[in-house]
């Protein structure tokens, strides 16, 4: 084990699958922090803190679904990271729900909804909560999940899910600008797929590589990064 982050208290709020979440959940426990791990399936919360604890690192998880949008459930999951671990020095909100593929036009306003509440007010409200005790207790640092899709457009029948990344993207932006004053720091990535190799998306980062990404803008490395959204595509456009 690592201990570039040795002290250090993650939280990592999304889910507790076998993506992005986990791949970052498990790599940071590996630098040496002690991860609280929030997510809505108990069961994939358990496959991951069991896969941190075989290899020897510190986290514990709790019930909770940040892309519901609700204060309740982004208070929930600060107050079990100080409960368990003291503070919440970092924080990975990984958002990210899709819905179904539909041209502009055909959008459902109850689908437009839901992915507006996942991808940008649910991530809202975490940041409402963790900013709140990061100000309280001397800083720390964010990291959102936006998408490459933010800027491309290139997926037709998800206008609806690249507005909700932008709006992250954008949203992180400004508060970063201000709340690095008060010694926070605040970045995005914008990954494309992350796919198994093999898949029609072999080209994209797999879950390990973004994971990758997020540790080094969280790291003392990366500390004059600010308000910045890191594309992770080999796509140019």
């Amino acid at each position: 084990m690592s201990a570039r982050f040795a002290g250090r208290v993650v939280l990592v709020a999304g889910s507790g699958d076998g993506g992005i979440c986990r791949a970052t959940a498990v790599a940071f426990a590996r630098e040496g922090a002690a991860v609280m791990l929030a997510g809505p399936d108990p069961e994939e919360l358990q496959g991951t803190l069991k896969l941190i604890r075989d290899a020897g690192g510190t986290a514990d998880s709790v019930v909770a679904d940040i892309a519901t949008g609700r204060a309740e459930e982004s208070a929930r999951m600060v107050a079990a990271s100080v409960e368990r671990f003291g503070t919440v020095d970092i924080a990975f909100n990984n958002a990210t729900v899709s819905g179904p593929n539909s041209n502009l036009a055909d959008i459902r306003e109850r689908d437009w909804t839901e992915i507006l509440t996942a991808n940008l007010t649910g991530v809202w409200m975490a940041m409402k909560h963790e900013l709140a005790h990061m100000e309280a207790f001397g800083g720390g640092t964010i990291v959102n999940t936006a998408c490459n899709m933010a800027r491309t457009g290139l997926l037709v029948g998800q206008s609806a899910y690249a507005a909700s990344k932008a709006g992250m993207s954008t949203l992180t932006r400004a508060a970063a600008q201000e709340y690095i004053g008060k010694g926070i720091r605040i970045n995005a990535i914008s990954p494309g797929p992350a796919h198994e190799p093999g898949s029609s998306h072999a080209e994209g980062a797999t879950p390990e590589q973004v994971a990758d990404a997020v540790i080094w803008l969280c790291s003392a490395e990366a500390a004059f990064v600010v308000g910045h959204d890191l594309v992770l595509d080999k796509k140019i456009v």
